[in-house]
């Protein structure tokens, strides 16, 4: 089947990450409300800010899915091969380059860690369901501009594994914030911050 292994390898990654993300929601709030001392965001802004990165990056995938499936309809001929995942590795890598986001993916606080967490598992399974859409090779026939470390075009399937690379991101700033944690906490010579 065509794209078999790319759309496995999808599958997989973002499983594994939204379960990893979920579980930061089971971590006290004590941990989850701690701001590093340098600045930085809590988990609990990490949580919400992926949540809204998630909401924009989907929106264009949305539609560019629905185009892929106007494209195979008509008989659009889906190039050969796989997608070119690992050139989207470094997106999961922190630190690995200077990433501005946007301000509309800047985190408000407004909703709760509850609401967070229907949101994050809301989007998972609306990523499943428009990677089983793009079955068969039909995430290869649009490619996006993304300019996000100066990426370029990419297809559809990259710019699903791009979200997931995101999160992987952020899920190692969340054990550094955790680290930083612990080691306030051990030490006794800070008390951890609370959100304000």
């Amino acid at each position: 089947m065509p794209y078999e292994q790319t759309i496995l390898v999808i599958r997989n990654t973002l499983q594994a990450v939204f379960a990893e993300m979920d579980q930061w929601f089971e971590r006290p709030e004590e941990l989850r409300r701690f701001k590093p001392a340098a600045g930085g965001w809590s988990v609990n802004q990490v949580l919400e800010h992926i949540s809204l990165t998630n909401h924009f990056l989907m929106l264009t995938l949305r539609k560019w899915v629905a185009v892929a499936q106007r494209r195979a309809s008509r008989g659009d001929r889906i190039p050969e091969g796989e997608s070119d995942l690992q050139r989207l590795d470094i997106i999961g890598q922190r630190g690995s380059f200077l990433w501005v986001r946007p301000e509309h993916m800047e985190p408000t606080g407004k909703p709760t860690c509850s609401e967070v967490r229907a949101i994050l598992q809301g989007q998972l399974r609306e990523c499943l369901g428009l990677l089983e859409e793009m079955g068969t090779g039909k995430g290869a026939l649009c490619q996006i501009r993304m300019t996000v470390n100066d990426l370029g075009k990419i297809d559809l399937y990259q710019w699903l594994y791009f979200l997931g690379q995101h999160a992987r991101r952020h899920l190692q700033q969340m054990a550094a914030v955790e680290r930083e944690f612990q080691e306030a906490t051990m030490a006794g010579s800070k008390m951890p911050v609370r959100e304000t």
